[in-house]
């Protein structure tokens, strides 16, 4: 696949290969807003092109998604349906993807067992409850689970939160903060779907969006220093993903291969 932008900043996504000859698009300059192929200069604007078509793509302001009705295995959508975040203007954001050898039902399993955070991150967590799960919930409440846990600042230093873990759809898993510090805070998990690698295993990218925010005055200066904060939250996301990743690949070596007890 390759994706760009056009001279309006829209957001453009297609088949990665040339229809001239199979070049690589996805190295070829892009100026103007026009693609145009290394190999033979080929040029796209985006519109169908000598059997060249574009898929579906959405850009909602914080995510990129691009529509292949082949992979996902669901009735496809017109357009997504992100989750609920903060407002940008009150929010600092940031994004990390990561790869692991497994299946997204393997990243997504992860992410719903919350009973391993303090166990598996004792860097980051502590003092970890789970409060209910979907099944104790009433037909008012979320279909999720709810977690007490603190946050480690530093040394002994912790932030007691209330947290929400949701799965609004089949391969996105969402966390948001009831109550505490960073109330309305979200970080959005999404699995998507790679193909195999060169020994047909499983590929998943995980591409996670933590959206921060703060009822506090002085959270004005964090969206200030945004620009620095930004990949100091995408490198605690990636320590986490790192042991997580190992848990989702372990997890579908397992299952695969008929050993896993769950």
């Amino acid at each position: 696949m390759v994706a760009w932008r056009d001279a309006g900043g829209r957001l453009i996504a297609g088949p990665g290969a040339c229809p001239h000859l199979g070049a690589p698009l996805a190295q070829g300059p892009v100026r103007c807003g026009i693609l145009r192929c290394r190999w033979h200069g080929l040029a796209l604007d985006g519109a169908p092109f000598a059997g060249w078509e574009p898929f579906p793509a959405h850009d909602d302001g914080l995510l990129a998604w691009v529509r292949l009705d082949e992979a996902g295995g669901e009735r496809p959508l017109a357009q997504p349906v992100p989750p609920d975040r903060p407002r940008p203007a009150g929010a600092v954001a940031a994004v990390y993807t990561g790869t692991g050898r497994c299946e997204p039902e393997d990243v997504v399993a992860n992410r719903l067992d919350p009973w391993h955070g303090a166990w598996f991150h004792p860097y980051s967590f502590v003092d970890l409850t789970v409060l209910n799960s979907p099944a104790e919930h009433g037909a008012e409440r979320p279909d999720g689970l709810t977690v007490q846990v603190s946050f480690k600042v530093a040394g002994r230093a912790v932030v007691p939160v209330t947290a929400l873990f949701t799965a609004p759809g089949p391969r996105t898993v969402v966390m948001r903060i009831l109550e505490g510090e960073g109330q309305g805070s979200v970080v959005e998990t999404h699995a998507t779907p790679l193909g195999p690698d060169d020994l047909g295993r499983p590929r998943t990218a995980v591409i996670e969006a933590i959206v921060a925010t703060s009822r506090r005055p002085g959270f004005a200066l964090a969206r200030a220093a945004a620009p620095a904060l930004r990949p100091l939250m995408r490198a605690a996301a990636g320590r986490l993903w790192r042991d997580d990743l190992a848990y989702a690949e372990r997890r579908w070596q397992l299952r695969t291969s008929g050993r896993h007890p769950g």
